[in-house]
């Protein structure tokens, strides 16, 4: 079976500079925040074109501890959408605050900017567009809209490391930026991980203090806290990975293009990249009104596929008839027709192919 990602063929491609990496933490003795961490935050944060960054314990952690940072909670709004894994909303409510859905708009499959400029009451405190599948949100929209409000843009960078839009890489347009370090993102840690990042050094400050209890001081909480830190082997693995990881992003570019031109003809909407972007495709995702049929027959072919998401926030059973949002119909639509196909970094030309002729079976 050709899986959808596979994160252990990317240790692989990679062993020898892991083992070292996890072998120099291991002597070192220190195990959390220590140099390890310092240098990838310095390290990630020239990435992503920002001043600062924060290594906190994982993707949900990072939308928390920028909302923290924001000094949202009991009472104010968030909008985000729906159509998004359920951490974007999670991270919101754990904050106490109340989140806010809006549609997406049905091409790219992002924050839809006329929903949104309809969703922002007096409560209003923060936006989160979120980056999904490697695609930025209208950015050009988006943060504009919220500036006049006076309101907070958190980009949720957890599928969309180094996308661009407009040559500027995604993460350094807001406020704040989160990015999750799960193992099958493009940016994958060998467990949980995750980031904050911002050009905001008050923010940044905040956000240090509050993922280690308040701490200014060791010992000492000045303000509240929690305890979400990213450790020395997460980090020491993930330094090894930022230096492949814009050619990993060329290599899943060139898997997108070789599927573009195979699919063309077939019964199946392609992605569609927005007007001055960089697509990474942390997945390549395409629609079809036979779905679940398709993906039947993919499995057939010994071919892996996912539904990223089957189930909007939303309609989820622990969200259902409680959660804020005006009409969702395109959200409700994709998650009936959505199918991701394999993608990463190292899967070989003859399984693209394969993959490829599976679809094409699929569709006759």
């Amino acid at each position: 079976m050709i899986p959808v990602a596979d994160p252990h063929a990317q240790y692989l491609a990679h062993a020898a500079e892991i083992d070292a990496a996890i072998r120099r933490v291991l002597d070192s003795g220190r195990y959390v925040l220590g140099p390890e961490c310092e240098a990838f935050e310095k390290e990630f944060a020239a990435f992503a074109g920002v001043q600062h960054a924060v290594g906190v314990g994982n993707g949900t952690d990072a939308v928390h501890v920028a909302l923290r940072a924001c000094g949202i909670g009991a009472g104010d709004e968030v909008i985000t959408v729906s159509h998004t894994a359920v951490a974007t909303v999670a991270a919101i409510e754990l904050c106490g605050a109340t989140p806010v859905l809006v549609d997406i708009d049905p091409i790219h499959f992002t924050m839809d900017p006329d929903a949104l400029a309809a969703a922002f009451t007096s409560r209003t405190r923060a936006v989160i567009p979120v980056h999904i599948y490697g695609q930025p949100a209208d950015l050009r929209r988006i943060v504009p809209m919220a500036r006049e409000r006076g309101v907070f843009v958190i980009e949720d960078c957890a599928q969309a490391h180094g996308a661009t839009f407009e040559g500027r890489p995604v993460g350094s347009w807001g406020d704040l930026a989160c990015f999750s370090f799960y193992p099958t993102k493009n940016l994958g840690a060998i467990g949980d991980g995750g980031l904050v990042a911002t050009n905001d050094p008050q923010l940044a400050d905040r956000a240090r203090r509050f993922r280690e209890y308040g701490w200014s001081t060791r010992y000492v909480s000045a303000t509240t806290g929690t305890n979400s830190r990213l450790d020395e082997l997460q980090a020491a693995v993930l330094r090894v990975k930022l230096a492949y990881l814009s050619r990993d992003n060329v290599r899943r570019q060139a898997i997108a293009t070789i599927y573009d031109r195979a699919l063309a003809s077939l019964d199946v909407v392609r992605p569609s990249v927005r007007p001055d972007a960089t697509h990474v495709y942390h997945l390549y995702v395409v629609r079809s009104a036979q779905r679940d049929a398709l993906q039947q027959a993919l499995a057939q072919h010994r071919v892996g596929s996912a539904v990223h998401y089957p189930v909007p926030v939303h309609l989820q059973p622990a969200y259902q008839s409680r959660l804020k949002h005006g009409d969702l119909s395109q959200t409700e639509r994709a998650a009936g027709e959505v199918l991701s196909l394999p993608m990463f970094p190292e899967l070989s030309r003859e399984d693209v192919e394969r993959v490829c002729e599976a679809v094409a079976k699929a569709s006759a």
